[in-house]
């Protein structure tokens, strides 16, 4: 998720045609089970849990999209595998105190789409920030404490313009990852490591207070909160 490391941006996804409407019980189950209200995650649940997590990672690998698939389909998709091969990242790797303390958890080839490898990175900036929607940083996490919330329901082709809006209002609203007042704000580093998909159309003020209930000065300088990579793990 953080910008200090090699990105391959020219990532491409082989297009097939097979049957889009994806069944994504199963991790909507687990997340039911192992994810908080708040967001905090039972990570030893889910490793005690991995045959099922693992069942699923191993059905979103064989289900490569297709030109078919809507806007919608292919966001919940690949929203969907970057959490899931995230939360099995950790499962894999703990007890750990930090995503970052395993070795190169972003650019290392650790899941599958078809018969291509793909890094976590590969998903993030070579597939879902090319689709031109910025809430999808709200819609992924990075297992740790500064990350937007990761939501206990799974995305789906039906649901996920509703949860990409509920995730961004809730992030941008919370006081734990960003403090917003009129004149002093100090807001998340997803701003600052992401700044050119909030500006698209203004400045990245302008953004954040399409969604606030408390709205920052336009002329107001941005001070950023120090990322927390501490496991957003439940107590």
């Amino acid at each position: 998720m953080e910008l200090d490391v090699e990105i391959q941006d020219d990532v491409q996804t082989d297009y097939v045609t097979i049957n889009p409407l994806l069944d994504h019980s199963t991790w909507d189950a687990l997340l039911k089970k192992y994810v908080a209200d708040n967001g905090d995650v039972d990570y030893k649940g889910f490793k005690n849990d991995i045959q099922k997590l693992n069942t699923y990672v191993t059905y979103l690998a064989s289900q490569i999209p297709a030109e078919s698939w809507s806007i919608n389909e292919q966001l919940a998709y690949f929203i969907n595998v970057y959490n899931a091969n995230t939360i099995k990242l950790i499962a894999d790797n703990y007890p750990t105190k930090r995503i970052k303390d395993i070795n190169n958890p972003w650019i290392k080839n650790r899941l599958k789409i078809g018969d291509k490898d793909y890094s976590l990175a590969d998903i993030e900036n070579g597939i879902l920030r090319k689709m031109n929607e910025p809430r999808i940083h709200f819609a992924i996490n990075c297992a740790s404490f500064s990350c937007p919330k990761l939501l206990n329901t799974a995305y789906t082709a039906d649901n996920v313009q509703d949860l990409m809006e509920r995730a961004t209002i809730e992030f941008i609203n919370n006081s734990n990852k960003n403090k917003l007042t009129t004149n002093a704000p100090k807001i998340s580093e997803i701003f600052k490591w992401y700044k050119s998909d909030f500006t698209e159309n203004g400045s990245v003020i302008d953004y954040i207070n399409r969604y606030a209930t408390i709205k920052i000065s336009a002329d107001t300088k941005i001070h950023y909160i120090d990322y927390n990579w501490n496991l957003n793990e439940q107590n």
